[in-house]
């Protein structure tokens, strides 16, 4: 059986479901890829990360200082977005304690880089993206799946009003400009959890983290620039910020089979079902910071980047053999296939007597 290339658009995963007994294959999987040495840490290669993204953030601040009052700077802003998107990237893995040995230690950096880097509140983040990681496109568990301008069930798409009603009728056309503005909401939500009623972790440490991070970002940008550079030059580096995050991060679950609330799988079959792999090799791994490896990733999120691609063999083997989708396809395609599945949810939010079965009904 070859791997699947394209994701079931609205499959759902009732209580009643029948699968495969695969209760220990987690565990057949995981001994394989500890005896492979696969989650052995790589301090070489975030150092060398870490390394290209500190000279890369040192070239756009010598040339936003050269180039002075130009509209060239735009060009510096769309680079600061790409890279500021590339360190949320090592965040991400510092959170899953890919990079040091040390959970503390993984925690810290994870904390630095997100809020005192890229400006977003790390304990925000790790909050919403455990659950999203215990219970992957299910139903009142996963954030991920949770309306928030746009709908990814049918009944929060059938239960919108007002503006939200019109854009979700188009929502798939429209997932992409609204990532424009996705910077700003993730800046927007991590300020809004460290200020919020009850016990945040770390609170006032990333509140000074993340002020200062806006002090020496927003500052020097409206003090150099005239006002409306400095406005537009902050617009172009959330957009691209947001777009390149959002980009990233949909392809992975985004159209693939959703889980009901009631439903009984085993860890692996969760995992595997609900993931879907970018095939491209090593380029799109650099580009998408190792979310092209989804299944991987989730099965085992504490494994490196550079080892990934590894796991994705053992991994891909043990799915034929035990009659397990594994679903992997280009990035394009992978766009298109989310753009379809918003677009399907999105009939929910329209007015019934448009819908093509009415109208035949009527003529009838």
């Amino acid at each position: 059986m070859r791997p699947a290339q394209l994701g079931p658009i609205r499959q759902t995963y009732s209580g009643t479901a029948e699968f495969p007994p695969l209760a220990k294959a987690y565990t057949q999987v995981s001994q394989v890829v500890k005896e492979t040495g696969l989650l052995r840490r790589t301090g070489w290669f975030y150092a060398l990360v870490g390394t290209v993204l500190a000279l890369a953030l040192g070239g756009i601040v010598t040339g936003f200082i050269l180039l002075g009052d130009s509209w060239s700077q735009l060009l510096m802003a769309g680079a600061l977005g790409i890279v500021m998107t590339q360190v949320a990237f090592l965040a991400h893995e510092a959170a899953h304690r890919q990079i040091l040995s040390s959970g503390p230690a993984n925690a810290r950096l994870a904390r630095i880089l997100a809020s005192g880097v890229v400006g977003i509140s790390y304990a925000w983040w790790d909050s919403k993206h455990t659950r999203h990681h215990g219970n992957p496109n299910r139903v009142g568990k996963d954030p991920d799946i949770e309306v928030d301008t746009i709908s990814f069930l049918d009944a929060d798409a059938a239960q919108a009003r007002g503006l939200r009603r019109l854009i979700t009728r188009k929502q798939g056309w429209l997932f992409f400009p609204l990532l424009t503005l996705e910077g700003l909401n993730l800046h927007w939500q991590g300020i809004r959890h460290l200020l919020q009623r009850g016990p945040v972790k770390g609170r006032w440490l990333e509140l000074g983290l993340v002020t200062l991070r806006l002090a020496v970002v927003i500052v020097p940008v409206f003090l150099l620039l005239p006002l409306g550079m400095a406005f537009a030059f902050m617009g172009v580096q959330l957009a691209v910020f947001g777009v390149y995050m959002g980009a990233s991060f949909a392809p992975n679950h985004k159209g693939m089979p959703v889980i009901a609330p009631d439903a009984k799988l085993d860890f692996f079959s969760k995992q595997v079902r609900t993931s879907r792999n970018i095939s491209g090799g090593w380029w799109a791994t650099w580009l998408m910071g190792g979310l092209n490896y989804q299944v991987e990733h989730h099965l085992f999120p504490n494994m490196p980047r550079p080892h990934l691609a590894q796991a994705r063999e053992i991994v891909r083997d043990f799915c034929r053999s035990h009659g397990v989708p594994y679903t992997e396809t280009t990035l394009w395609r992978s766009y298109g296939i989310v753009i379809e599945y918003l677009n399907r949810v999105g009939l929910a939010a329209r007015d019934p007597f448009d819908c093509p079965a009415a109208t035949q009904l009527r003529r009838a």
